[in-house]
């Protein structure tokens, strides 16, 4: 569905070409300071401009609509929106007939009986993670303790991303990446094990953007081919920190204190310039399709923030859960 979350819930809502887009955020406790001025650094971040990315500008100034009075959240949902102003719908007229290869247009068009907005990708456009951003924001606050960083370490199989950008352009393609994301001085002890391990909780976020397509912790895939004597992270004192963090900082699906390292591979961007072959529903056959409109040509160079902003949600959810067990209130 369009919610995550136990405690700290988040609902995501909007088309990419339709009024608005925005996020609604159930579970936020009261007495934190927020003010539209502390969502723009972030906000900024997702937005295009840099080479790469597509010529669609969007303002992307936040409207709070609810759960905030007089510049502190009251514990009722918050509500925080957006307009969209930048659309040429136009563009995406074909692909309900002539689906984009690696879109969702295709799926889309089966799971809603040819009734989902197909403008900018609709519900399925990375527009969506505005709201992602947005709450991510408030989780950060939360998670204030830690300190969440995120960066683009390699484009199109190369870690000189400038040049893999240029080269992607130059032959009118589209490239992926892979995002590595650090959190220092995590709280210990978050996560729950099995269903709602911290690893299960940010993965199902991560999972979320579109054009994620894995996710590994630690020393990841690495790891199928060492040895547990080599594997294992010796304790070293004890606050518990480890001589190696090939864990991440993370045992039995609960953060161990050390610093979290996961890293997630990006696609490339599924409308690219190239032709590419395609059915054609109302005619019932094969056809070429160049996809036309306003595009990134690498996805990833703005998706660091965004994989912040779901590692601070999922954050913020464990934190709550982990108070609820163990600090309960008195009287």
């Amino acid at each position: 569905m369009n919610s995550f979350g136990v405690i700290f819930r988040v609902s995501i809502f909007g088309e990419s070409h339709g009024p608005a887009i925005g996020i609604n955020i159930d579970g936020c406790p009261p007495g934190i300071k927020v003010e539209p001025e502390d969502f723009m650094n972030d906000l900024r971040r997702r937005q295009s401009g840099s080479t790469g990315t597509t010529k669609r500008r969007e303002p992307d100034l936040p409207e709070i609509l609810s759960g905030v009075f007089n510049g502190i959240t009251t514990g009722a949902p918050i509500t925080i929106m957006t307009r969209n102003s930048d659309k040429i719908s136009s563009d995406y007229d074909e692909f309900k007939e002539v689906p984009r290869p690696g879109h969702a247009d295709f799926v889309a068009r089966q799971k809603y009986s040819g009734f989902s907005d197909m403008r900018g990708s609709g519900h399925f456009s990375g527009r969506i993670t505005w709201g992602l951003v947005a709450a991510g924001v408030i989780g950060k606050k939360i998670a204030a303790s830690a300190e969440i960083s995120a960066k683009l370490i390699s484009a199109g199989g190369m870690t000189d991303i400038e040049k893999a950008v240029n080269e992607a352009i130059a032959t009118n393609d589209s490239i992926g990446g892979i995002i590595e994301c650090r959190i220092s001085k995590p709280p210990k002890a978050i996560g729950e094990p099995f269903f709602y391990s911290f690893e299960s909780a940010v993965s199902h976020l991560v999972f979320s953007i579109p054009a994620i397509k894995g996710i590994e912790f630690g020393i990841g895939f690495a790891a199928a081919s060492m040895r547990g004597s080599r594997h294992n992270d010796p304790f070293i004192d004890s606050n518990g920190t480890t001589s190696t963090n090939n864990a991440g900082g993370i045992n039995g699906g609960i953060t161990n204190g050390n610093e979290i390292v996961f890293r997630v591979v990006v696609k490339p961007t599924s409308s690219t310039g190239v032709d590419q072959t395609t059915f054609n529903f109302t005619e019932g056959n094969m056809t070429t399709l160049r996809v036309k409109g306003r595009h990134d040509t690498c996805i990833a160079l703005r998706m660091p923030v965004i994989v912040e902003a779901v590692t601070a949600i999922a954050m913020a959810d464990l934190i709550l859960i982990d108070r609820g067990i163990h600090h309960k209130r008195k009287g």
